[in-house]
């Protein structure tokens, strides 16, 4: 089965499911990573600081190769079984109170396989599978959107486990067969979730912001890519200008200085972020900064003074 080969450099990116339209631009280290985790079919752990696109990575890969793009964002209450699986006594319960009502044709079934949802690695690995089991669920679960009508379980998907480091250890730990097998175990359907053979496997790309280390054992599983920020003042306004033009053509054409401008005021936030120890703006809010500039009227030099007056330079309270 042919691997996609990531060849594209700036890619549009239409609006899928709960991802706006963006654009985006491939650097040589994603296309290797990217191009690494395929060929090795392991998972894609994107480390880095917030705001550097690693969730639109995901969101570019799925396009880039003609594929569905699942998306799961953890939390500190998530649980590696919430990917794989659900069981729904909730359901289960209410059918079985239904069933002791007299003349009452509801919960005759209570059988656990018709309560297990699948997860978004259940779809992920086998979408045929988790459609047919769905059917004669009881749960309300629904199948994820397609990006298209034309899409097939034929052509993949990729798979976006999103900020995994505010789970406790016990998520990255629970994946471990998933990940390393790409397959898994439904005790209640006493079935194994696998890819069928002409499906090719998920590419599945998991993101860490790092405030959390990851257990060995799942670094070990994973083709890992660092996306950081340039370090020098210069390369970083490089970096910035770049990116601004690639996502606000009009803006640049329209006011050139804008984008430069914007991205020095960006540096000098950082620079007084890191001096007060708190959270320090990047791309993602120098693009929301640019966002502003083109969607209001007037002259960018003027609103980025206004903007400053009223954000930049407050301080914080004592």
């Amino acid at each position: 089965m042919t691997l996609p080969t990531y060849d594209q450099t700036e890619l549009e990116l239409p609006a899928m499911g709960s991802w706006p339209a963006s654009r985006h631009r491939f650097d040589a280290d994603q296309k290797s990573a990217l191009r690494a985790a395929e060929a090795a079919g392991r998972p894609l752990l994107v480390r880095g600081d917030p705001g550097t696109g690693k969730s639109q990575l995901a969101h570019a890969a799925a396009v880039s190769a003609r594929r569905l793009l699942l998306t799961v964002v953890v939390d500190s209450h998530s649980e590696a079984s919430d990917l794989l699986w659900h069981f729904d006594a909730v359901a289960r319960l209410a059918d079985a109170h239904l069933a002791a009502v007299p003349g009452s044709k509801v919960g005759e079934d209570l059988h656990p396989a018709r309560y297990v949802e699948p997860g978004p690695m259940w779809w992920a690995f086998d979408w045929k599978g988790a459609a047919d089991h769905l059917q004669g669920a009881r749960v309300g679960a629904m199948a994820p959107e397609l990006p298209d009508k034309e899409w097939t379980a034929e052509r993949g998907s990729v798979l976006l486990i999103d900020e995994i480091d505010k789970a406790e250890t016990d998520l990255p730990n629970g994946l471990l067969e998933a990940l390393g097998n790409r397959s898994f175990s439904v005790p209640p359907l006493r079935r194994v979730v696998t890819c069928p053979e002409n499906v090719p496997q998920p590419l599945v790309i998991i993101t860490s912001n790092e405030e959390r280390e990851l257990p060995a054992a799942f670094l070990r599983r994973c083709v890992v890519l660092t996306l950081k920020l340039p370090k020098s003042d210069a390369e970083l306004t490089r970096y910035l200008v770049e990116r601004g033009k690639l996502h606000f053509p009009e803006l640049h054409r329209s006011y050139p200085k804008a984008l430069t401008t914007a991205a020095e005021q960006l540096i000098d936030d950082r620079a007084r972020a890191a001096e007060q120890g708190v959270y320090s703006p990047g791309l993602a809010e120098y693009l929301d900064l640019l966002r502003v500039l083109d969607r209001i009227d007037g002259d960018p030099a003027d609103l980025l003074n206004e903007l400053r007056a009223y954000f930049f330079d407050k301080q914080p309270p004592a």
